[in-house]
């Protein structure tokens, strides 16, 4: 069986950092370099604050994250029970922000698309939304890291 860890956590801002920092200290067990320590410990910041911001619009909910890792494949989602994406195409889209009131860049999902080698993300209106990740570690290309 993969390695895997469970983290259940309020929808509350602080606890971003917290669920950055779980998943990174998880992940360390497979030696990845600092470069995607940080990739990861980024695109987890972004799926919790979207979930807090968006998925329960600063509300009370629940944030599920998960993480497996077999070999240097390290899986995580991050699920939450909130609102739902009306239009995940245009959610999808950089800069495009539902809540454009509270500064928010509207790059999350390009931010995780980016620093992650696998994403998707699925969403149904009032049930929730779906980030899914994969990082596989020692893909950096060469010369990448000087």
């Amino acid at each position: 069986m993969d390695n895997y860890m469970k983290l259940e956590i309020p929808s509350k801002s602080q606890n971003e950092a917290f669920a950055r920092i779980t998943v990174a200290a998880f992940a360390a067990q497979a030696d990845p370099t600092i470069d995607e320590i940080s990739d990861i410990k980024t695109a987890v910041s972004e799926a919790v604050t979207n979930a807090v911001i968006h998925g329960y619009e600063g509300g009370d909910g629940t944030i599920y994250v998960t993480a497996s890792l077999a070999g240097r494949r390290l899986e995580v989602t991050v699920v939450d029970h909130g609102v739902g994406i009306t239009d995940l195409d245009q959610a999808r889209q950089p800069l495009f922000t539902s809540k454009p009131e509270l500064d928010r860049s509207g790059m999350g999902f390009t931010i995780m698309e980016n620093f992650m080698d696998e994403f998707t993300v699925t969403s149904e209106t009032d049930k929730g939304t779906t980030v899914s990740m994969v990082k596989i570690f020692g893909q950096a290309e060469p010369g990448l890291d000087d």
